[in-house]
Parts: structure tokens; C-alpha cells; sequence
């Protein structure tokens, strides 16, 4: 079975190469520009983990993880968040605010993959 995907950003050029390099290693990516998009096509599509960028245009990452996990539907889809901001206080408030694990920018994709798999592999 492929693992579902939601790509949560708004950069163009990191999600398509992110988007790239995740389906070519078998994954189905969804992709959503802005936290609402994501929002809504986390309801419509279901996936099996979402990718989220904090720092988005329309609801922000931190809100639309709080919206994802505060309703039945979705607060059991893992998510991580994929941010710029490296800080430790970053990485508290991400997972405070419900997300699942943090992963930095640029990001690495190898260390990604096992974030992943964790959540993917259960």
C-alpha cells in the first residue's frame, strides 16, 4: 500500500522539489499552498501523514495543526512540521501545539524519511 502524503507549504520551489523526491521513493503527495488548503484537503483526502510548514499564508501551520488536532476526524493523522526556525523554543511550542515531531529547513531528506517511517510503519 502507498503511504498518502499532504504537503503543507507554500514555497513553490521546496514543495515541488519535497513533493519530487518524496514520490519518487513511492509516496502519493497531496499538496496544499496555505493552512486552510490544508485544512480542507486533509478532511477530503484522508492522508496517512501530513507535512506542515509552519510559517503559511491565509491560517497559519501552528493554527491549522490546532484545527486538525483538535477535530475527531483528523486528530489521529500524524503530522511535522517542517520549519526554518531551528530553535529549541520552536520545537516546543510545534509539538505543544500538537504536532507530531519537527523537522528543520533545508530539509534533509534522510533524516525526514525516518521521521516518517515511524509514524508510516505502526
Amino acid at each position: 500500500m502507498t503511504a498518502k502524503i499532504l504537503l503543507v507549504e507554500d514555497n513553490e520551489m521546496n514543495r515541488d522539489m519535497l513533493a519530487r523526491r518524496l514520490q519518487r521513493r513511492g509516496f502519493e503527495v497531496i499538496i496544499a499552498p496555505d493552512g486552510k488548503q490544508g485544512v480542507e484537503k486533509c478532511h477530503a483526502e484522508q492522508p496517512d501523514l501530513v507535512l506542515m510548514d509552519l510559517s503559511l499564508p491565509v491560517m497559519d501551520g501552528w493554527e491549522a495543526t490546532r484545527t486538525l488536532k483538535g477535530d475527531e476526524a483528523t486528530a489521529h493523522i500524524p503530522i511535522i512540521a517542517l520549519t526554518a526556525h531551528a530553535l529549541e523554543s520552536d520545537r516546543t511550542k510545534a509539538l505543544e501545539t500538537g504536532c507530531d515531531a519537527f523537522e528543520t529547513k533545508p530539509v534533509n531528506i534522510g533524516r525526514l524519511l525516518q521521521a516518517m517511517g515511524q509514524f508510516l510503519e505502526g
